[in-house]
């Protein structure tokens, strides 16, 4: 039956539609592209948006995403008709202190901003691995605090490598790794972790690429990157491993029997919001729209002496390193609705829409 749902899956078309979607749960990992505020929970981590104006534009308040509103993980579960998931750190702290008798049915949020693929990448800064994020979801499983057979019929999303990669250029410290053989190790780390998270039950999942990270704000910090364009030599890195993440996809169905992964191509996305910016209502694809200095990218957002923008839906940057609201709102519907060069093989209405 699996193999037949697998057959059906690929030769769907993705503008294949039924009435309503047969997932009911997500399960996320990876870093601040998702985090909904597990570092607001985590008391030992300094990588924070837990303060304004992060969250002004929809919660009216901040909860630990950073950006100006609702995160691509938040739009696809509106799309789903479910609920945000909360934190785990969040969900965990309400079981273990009574105030809720279970953890939420529509899904855990592990991603914590700051993270990468790399266990090393930012560990000093108290962030949450994904090596350790698996290692939470997998306790709950095998403790039955969520059930299989919920994992089963979720959805699986991941997005990471961002600061993976961004800290490959930082000036203290010399890699070990040459370029090509880093992104090889941060391709592994994810390998393993489909490896593990397929075992514990997941069949439904999807693999962001990163965005150009070589165009966010935030290479003003950066020694010798250019600011009047993109950082070449990050998104030479950056395309590499999406080429890895894509190939990752590709293998799935004859890896992982009754598995179906897809693959976001963010960067593509990206890309094209930043070519013909008025088409997507973008006045400025370039700097953020919160913070200071070159670029606004010099400043995190909130921070003393912070600067923001009159309309953050005119922005693609929130603050140095994330988009607004409104460019994962965009991202969001092409990876749910769009076309195969957006996400390929389907989108991710076809996915969660098949029994």
């Amino acid at each position: 039956m699996e193999k037949l749902f697998l057959a059906l899956l690929l030769l769907s078309s993705p503008s294949f539609v039924v009435s309503s979607a047969s997932v009911s749960a997500v399960f996320i990992f990876g870093d601040s592209i998702f985090d909904a505020g597990n570092n607001h929970f985590n008391k030992n981590c300094f990588v924070q948006a837990d303060f304004p104006p992060y969250g002004s534009s929809f919660f009216h308040r901040s909860t630990g995403r950073f950006t100006n509103g609702r995160t691509v993980a938040d739009f696809i579960s509106q799309f789903l008709g479910i609920e945000f998931q909360k934190p785990f750190l969040e969900a965990q702290r309400a079981v273990m202190n009574g105030s809720r008798k279970d953890y939420p049915s529509n899904g855990i949020n592990f991603a914590s901003a700051g993270s990468g693929v790399l266990q090393a990448t930012n560990q000093d800064w108290g962030v949450i691995s994904i090596q350790q994020q698996l290692r939470q979801f997998q306790a709950m499983v095998q403790e039955n605090q969520i059930d299989k057979n919920l994992v089963q019929k979720s959805l699986i999303l991941v997005e990471s490598g961002s600061n993976d990669i961004f800290n490959y250029f930082l000036p203290y410290g010399t890699p070990t790794l040459d370029p090509g053989a880093y992104v090889q190790a941060m391709l592994t780390e994810v390998g393993n972790l489909i490896d593990q998270i397929y075992k514990f039950g997941a069949r439904r999942i999807a693999l962001f690429s990163l965005g150009p990270v070589g165009c966010i704000p935030a290479r003003a910090l950066l020694p010798g990157a250019p600011v009047d364009k993109c950082f070449g030599k990050m998104n030479s890195m950056v395309k590499k491993y999406n080429k890895g993440l894509e190939s990752l996809v590709n293998d799935m169905p004859i890896k992982y029997p009754g598995a179906a992964g897809v693959f976001g191509a963010v960067y593509d996305i990206v890309q094209r919001f930043r070519a013909t910016p008025a088409q997507y209502r973008f006045s400025d694809v370039t700097n953020a729209c919160c913070g200071d200095g070159t670029l606004g990218g010099l400043l995190q957002c909130g921070r003393e002496g912070y600067k923001i923008c009159p309309n953050p839906n005119a922005f693609l940057f929130w603050d140095y390193f994330h988009p607004t609201e409104h460019a994962y709102k965009l991202i969001s519907k092409a990876l749910w609705g769009g076309k195969s060069s957006r996400i390929r093989p389907v989108n991710l209405k076809t996915l969660t829409s098949t029994p």
